[in-house]
């Protein structure tokens, strides 16, 4: 199975004052973009190479929430593990440090920490905030019920609760996103912001012919990965796949940008984040905007029956009884 590690993440948004030209870095409050860029690479010699010219066109695209977190690229794109206090609030402030920024706007808890009480992850997360380190905090691959706990404890106590969550969402990981999340949509979660690259690029319909060479399967730490994908499952979602690529060419666009429009078709995704490693791969992914208008009921319909797996929501059940 994929190896399981509990870190913290921020997020960083910038204005945009003027698109043609980057600016200084000043965060500030969350705005409308709905795609992101997520900082996971996977060579160290990247982060100074490509990195900069990734973040440079995606801003000069109208792209202002960036993703990093600790152990992406071995610490260098922004490795301590856990919950407790003592690692949210010296994780935070050395990544501030080395981003050389006062603040993020969002500072991610990612997967929830069983060896901590709930409290003193809520708590640390309020120390944060209110000691200007971050505007707000976020939960990442939390349960609807971990995320209402930590709600609940921020009312009890009086201190500040999660505003949004970062789920995995693609076309095979639907259910939480489509019957879960949006019960607390209506409460406690304003937006949810989604990465449909968390499949580790299988949806993209590069392992259809096997593992590349240079791809992410390949590498030794991605063992897990490599088996996911020559499993029987893999190859069905790979069969899968094959189909909807027919749909896309429908459309006039390719498979990553069918899927990133198809998460977006969500009226709970606010933003989806783009796990992107090269300059081509980034500008593809961004066109993906000129897809979703083509999104008809038709579209999704036709997707669905291709997956097989649309999730019955609790809507769903009361209308058919």
């Amino acid at each position: 199975s994929a190896p399981v590690s509990t870190k913290t993440s921020s997020a960083l948004s910038l204005p945009h004052p003027d698109a043609s030209q980057i600016h200084g870095p000043k965060p500030q409050r969350i705005s409308g973009s709905h795609l992101s860029v997520l900082s996971w690479v996977d060579k160290a010699s990247c982060v100074s190479q490509v990195a900069e010219q990734l973040m440079t066109i995606a801003y000069e695209n109208g792209v202002n929430l960036f993703d990093t977190a600790e152990v992406y690229a071995g610490g260098k794109a922004e490795t301590e593990r856990g919950l407790n206090r003592k690692h949210i609030i010296e994780g935070l402030r050395s990544s501030l440090q080395r981003m050389q920024l006062e603040y993020v706007d969002v500072v991610f808890a990612n997967r929830p920490d069983s060896n901590t009480p709930m409290e003193e992850i809520v708590r640390a997360m309020t120390h944060v905030i209110n000691q200007g380190m971050s505007m707000y905090w976020g939960t990442s691959r939390w349960s609807a019920m971990e995320i209402m706990e930590a709600y609940s404890v921020a009312r009890q106590f009086n201190l500040i609760p999660p505003v949004c969550e970062q789920a995995e969402y693609n076309f095979f990981q639907r259910d939480k996103v489509e019957t879960q999340l949006p019960e607390l949509y209506h409460k406690i979660v304003p937006w949810s912001s989604d990465d449909y690259l968390a499949s580790c690029g299988i949806i993209t319909g590069k392992y259809e012919n096997g593992i590349p060479e240079c791809s992410r399967a390949s590498m030794k730490p991605y063992a897990w990965l490599k088996e996911k994908i020559v499993s029987e499952d893999g190859r069905k979602q790979q069969a899968k796949l094959k189909e909807l690529t027919t749909i896309s060419e429908k459309l006039g666009c390719t498979l990553p940008q069918l899927a990133i429009a198809w998460c977006l078709r969500n009226e709970g995704v606010s933003s989806v984040l783009l796990g992107t490693s090269s300059p081509i791969q980034l500008a593809e992914n961004l066109r993906a905007m000129e897809v979703i208008p083509k999104m008809t009921a038709g579209i999704v319909t036709e997707i669905d029956h291709v997956l097989g797996n649309r999730p019955h929501s609790k809507k769903d059940f009361h209308q058919a009884h």
